[in-house]
């Protein structure tokens, strides 16, 4: 079919299947690995701290009931907080590739469904479809009405509408409990549903090569093309939404007898712990639980933080290499990874891409752990944390899902200084997305 300048042959479509079968292969390859194969090693091994731990205790408890000396109970003692604490640390490595093996499947399934099921409608689509009398088709170049927003609306609904049990099953599925897969049926058909209108919406933006951008014509965004200015908008209702998490947050904190709050003399006792008790190193304690955080537990929020923020400069340089009239490509190595301006365009998206998928996996894992250690979505602390950092996890997840369209056009009609906006569009809801979790990171993870 054929849109705006551009010609798009559907067998052009075909290729977005083949990602698709690219990142199925991915998935399925690293949860073998991952989740199967190096996680058994690390739960027999955790098997085995359970076993070091349980005799341990055992041998100290019988030394205490048979009157043994104090320095033989004091040793047994420490020789059971010894096994204790390897016992934890066996625990969470398991959790560790466990949870980095399924995340991977359930992203990559996600990625092939997506990027695959929008090709595969694209490409049995009439070839003549796009020839009309309107729309980037047409020759009076007019852009027209799209029921794609309706499609999409109507997946969201059945998606929120099986979202209870949807989670449900995905926790047990990451915590290594029996999951229904039932479960995930609504959901998952919501999500079907919102592939074919995204899929609808790509067929209608391929072809666009930047000519004819609708412009606004009024009062306060008058000369800004359209697409810019909504996303303006967009972006100011997002800004709302995390100040409620922000404000929810702030005003607990100044109530709760947290760690601070106690080295302050603002209050007397710990009565409430947060996310940073059980990251950062020293935190506070209550019933056992919490101040066992230390460098590596701040590791994956640290590392997160920098990915997101060089995946903003990666984005940056993608559009900077669209919008490039007299580009050349580097020399060295560097030119071998971006040998024209095409490609370049392309692995820029690719590595703002990764970046962007480690931060999801890294995500994860560090939830696996807090949950482990105690730190659980029941607790009000825990509520505040999980939906706050989790709905800044959906639209990261949200973005890398824009981001393979992105990469597919990139390889196909490519960007230049034209059509480049596309990018800009997205690397301002991207940056967005950034500026968000560096204030989540210090407010969760360090207060």
């Amino acid at each position: 079919m054929s849109g705006g300048e551009a010609h798009v042959e559907n067998s052009i479509w075909m290729r977005a299947v083949l990602i698709g079968g690219v990142f199925l292969a991915i998935g399925i390859l690293a949860f073998a690995t991952m989740g199967v194969g190096v996680a058994n090693v690390k739960h027999h091994a955790y098997e085995d701290a359970i076993h070091k731990y349980e005799d341990a205790k055992y041998a100290y408890e019988d030394a205490k009931a048979a009157n043994a000396s104090e320095s033989e109970i004091k040793a047994l003692k420490e020789a059971k907080e010894e096994a204790h604490h390897h016992e934890i640390e066996a625990h969470l490595s398991y959790l560790t590739w466990r949870t980095a093996g399924i995340t991977i499947l359930l992203m990559c399934l996600t990625y092939a469904a997506f990027i695959g099921l929008g090709g595969f409608l694209n490409s049995i689509y009439p070839d003549d479809a796009g020839h009309d009398d309107h729309g980037y088709g047409g020759d009076d170049h007019e852009h027209h009405g799209s029921g794609s927003p309706i499609i999409f609306s109507l997946g969201i609904m059945l998606f929120l509408m099986g979202f209870p049990s949807f989670q449900g099953a995905l926790g047990n599925m990451l915590s290594g409990v029996e999951a229904n897969l039932g479960d995930l049926g609504l959901s998952m058909l919501g999500l079907v549903i919102v592939t074919a209108g995204v899929a609808n919406w790509w067929r209608e933006d391929l072809p666009f090569i930047g000519n004819h951008e609708q412009i606004a014509t009024s009062d306060p965004f008058e000369g800004q093309h359209i697409r810019k200015a909504g996303l303006w908008v967009f972006i100011m209702s997002e800004v709302m939404v995390f100040a409620t998490f922000f404000s929810s947050y702030l005003r607990m904190r100044t109530e709760w007898c947290t760690g601070w709050q106690v080295n302050a003399g603002n209050c007397e006792e710990v009565n409430m712990l947060t996310a940073s008790d059980f990251l950062r190193p020293n935190g506070a304690m209550l019933d056992g639980l919490g101040g066992q955080g230390d460098f590596m537990t701040l590791l994956p929020g640290a590392i997160n933080t920098f990915a997101l923020i060089i995946s903003s400069y990666t984005i940056v340089l993608a559009l900077k290499t669209a919008k490039a009239k007299d580009w050349e490509a580097p020399s060295g190595f560097m030119g071998k990874l971006l040998p024209d301006q095409k490609s370049a365009v392309r692995n820029y998206l690719i590595a703002t891409f990764l970046l962007g998928s480690m931060f999801i996996v890294l995500k994860l894992i560090e939830w696996s752990h807090l949950v482990a250690e105690g730190f659980t979505i029941g607790t009000q602390a825990g509520s505040i944390f999980y939906i706050s950092t989790g709905a800044h996890g959906l639209h990261v997840f949200i973005g890398l899902l824009v981001m393979l369209y992105l990469i597919f056009k990139a390889d196909t009609v490519g960007y230049d200084e034209k059509n480049g906006q596309g990018i800009e569009y997205f690397g301002l809801y991207w940056h967005f997305v950034d500026l968000a979790w560096v204030v989540i990171f210090p407010a969760f993870y360090l207060y």
